[in-house]
């Protein structure tokens, strides 16, 4: 059984990567305006990835490949490029789409050159120009100061891409009912060359702004340090994650780790609250994905405005309490 867009997916302990779906849900894009099929892939120990095949199974795929063998029980970039080699050649699909995690820009650029291809990295969008040939793939230059766009010309190649996170929404996947079909990779395990160390763990005070629904970020316009807590207070009472834009931690008034943009995290909640914020490029990077925006300054031209779909043009100070009023009843 083969697909024409093969959607490879990320595991993270006994679960999903949080930016699978959102590549899944680029893989169904792809495959629905293509008028292709789409299949998902999982990958690891066969005990391990049986459970998270059966959840996949309940999305609208071709088919899901459960790709097990006790040498991919732990991520290597060996094993996992001559895994994925094997099932290529054996499906042979037009697109694979990964998301541009840290493991995929280790193993991706390696497969895609083993089967004599590029890995178009860190797509922000997909469009399908009609009358066009191929689809095109959009990439940001220059910390999203500019767009690009590429398209896959080899001849009968398959084309590799990985999306970035944020660019798609993972709850835009649709449901189905797919059949699981194992992949058995012949692997020797003298040619897996690295041994998996410890897995990574982050300090225990890291937030992880990419899982928030709600986010209210905070700029320069607050002023100064004090001010924070009327920010602070609205957080609280919307049950959301307290972020910034650049300036804000590079002062020391927030830990860099609540940093929005691209030198910071990049998130994708269902509301994204900018308090302050003028909507420098470097920061709409970073929440670009949010399903909803709504904005507060002062400043009827600030950027922010341009892609919020609700601004208020007034001074926070008397726009943020009252709004934190409103919602504490």
């Amino acid at each position: 059984m083969s697909s024409n867009v093969l959607v490879v997916l990320e595991t993270k302990g006994a679960g999903w990567h949080r930016m699978s779906f959102e590549a899944l849900a680029a893989g169904q894009k792809l495959a629905n305006e293509l008028g292709m099929s789409c299949a998902g892939v999982v990958m690891g120990d066969n005990a391990a990835i049986a459970p998270l095949a059966a959840e996949l199974a309940k999305k609208k795929l071709n088919c899901v490949w459960a790709v097990g063998d006790s040498l991919l029980a732990q991520y290597t970039a060996d094993g996992w490029v001559a895994a994925l080699q094997q099932l290529i050649v054996e499906t042979k699909p037009k697109f694979v789409v990964l998301p541009h995690t840290y493991q995929v820009r280790d193993f991706a650029p390696a497969l895609a050159t083993r089967m004599g291809e590029v890995l178009i990295g860190d797509v922000t969008a997909i469009e399908v120009p009609d009358g066009q040939s191929g689809p095109l793939f959009v990439r940001q230059w220059m910390q999203g100061k500019l767009n690009a766009e590429y398209r896959h010309r080899s001849e009968g190649g398959v084309c590799f891409l990985s999306v970035q996170a944020g660019s798609f929404r993972a709850d835009a996947v649709k449901d189905g009912v797919s059949e699981v079909k194992t992949f058995a990779p012949k692997l020797d395990a003298a040619k897996i060359r690295t041994k998996p160390g410890e897995p990574y763990r982050e300090a225990a005070q890291t937030v992880d702004l990419s899982t928030a629904a709600v986010i209210v970020s905070v700029g320069r316009g607050i002023g100064e340090q004090d001010n924070l807590k009327l920010v602070e207070d609205l957080a609280t009472a919307l049950g959301a994650e307290l972020a910034a834009s650049r300036p804000i931690c590079d002062a020391g008034w927030l830990p860099m780790e609540r940093q929005v943009g691209s030198s910071g995290q990049t998130v994708a909640p269902k509301l994204y609250l900018a308090v302050g914020i003028s909507g420098a490029i470097q920061h709409l990077v970073g929440m670009k994905g949010a399903k909803t925006v709504v904005a507060i300054n002062k400043d009827a031209d600030a950027p922010i405005f341009e892609i919020a779909d609700i601004g208020v043009v007034g001074d926070l100070f008397e726009v943020v309490p009252a709004l934190t009023k409103a919602i504490r009843g």
